[in-house]
């Protein structure tokens, strides 16, 4: 039998090789990166079927319960989904936290005088912008989808009656103010992810570096909005029940 301390010693090989390289976590961080990102366009998409009335909302929200039918039970496929960003979150923050401690290691001198020079304000705001959006994600589902926080104030919470659920939430000015500043903070994450995912894959020549980060702001600014605009339209009256 193997001394234990022998044995914790081997290098280690395959995935978890790769899992434990900078190189790897990096990876992880993409590959989660671009699920999650999918997710957000998705999510952004459905939700704004809020404008076409309570039938269209409300319609897409019973297909993704049943799409998948007949060879998937109700909801299954939903689940699955479900799993995987859950999945691909944890993966996320785990590989950004450790990639963050290994960095601090690395300097374990703070700088005498740090100015930003290639940085931007989202790329500073990172770690606390991810983790101010990780709380809002689990106030979110237990306001919308478990129906646990939900307001009932203008109206009661209902399973599958998104149209409801939304504006009885957002007609609570502290809620729509919250989910507001969350989707902005999530914008500036979304910026600083797409841009550092090109600069992952060498795309940010000098050439195209001024090209890709103009992309990045255009679909930051673009999936913010769109996602502002919900609760500006119902505190408005815009939207009603």
């Amino acid at each position: 039998m193997l001394n234990p301390s022998v044995a914790a010693r081997r290098p280690l090989t395959g995935i978890l090789a790769l899992w434990d390289s900078t190189i790897g976590k990096k990876f992880v961080m993409a590959i989660t990166g671009i699920i999650l990102f999918v997710y957000v366009i998705l999510h952004l998409w459905g939700n704004l079927k809020i404008y076409g009335g309570a039938s269209t909302v409300n319609g897409w929200a019973h297909f993704l319960r049943v799409f998948g039918d007949p060879v998937f039970s109700y909801s299954v496929v939903l689940w699955i989904v479900r799993v995987i960003l859950i999945v691909s979150l944890v993966l996320h923050i785990t590989a950004a936290y450790q990639l963050t401690r290994r960095d601090w290691a690395s300097r374990p001198v703070g700088y005498e005088k740090w100015t930003a020079q290639e940085s931007t304000y989202a790329s500073r705001t990172m770690r606390w912008g991810g983790i101010f959006i990780l709380l809002f994600i689990i106030y979110h589902i237990l306001d919308l989808t478990t129906g646990t926080l939900h307001p009932s104030n203008f109206a009661k919470y209902q399973d599958g009656n998104v149209y409801s659920n939304v504006i009885g939430d957002f007609r609570n000015w502290p809620i729509a103010i919250i989910y507001i500043l969350a989707v902005s903070i999530l914008g500036l994450h979304l910026y600083h992810g797409i841009w550092s995912f090109c600069q992952t894959l060498g795309w940010n020549t000098t050439r195209t570096s001024r090209i890709w980060r103009r992309v990045a702001e255009v679909i930051a600014i673009v999936l913010t909005l769109g996602n502002i605009a919900i609760p500006v339209t119902v505190l408005a009256g815009i939207i009603k029940l």
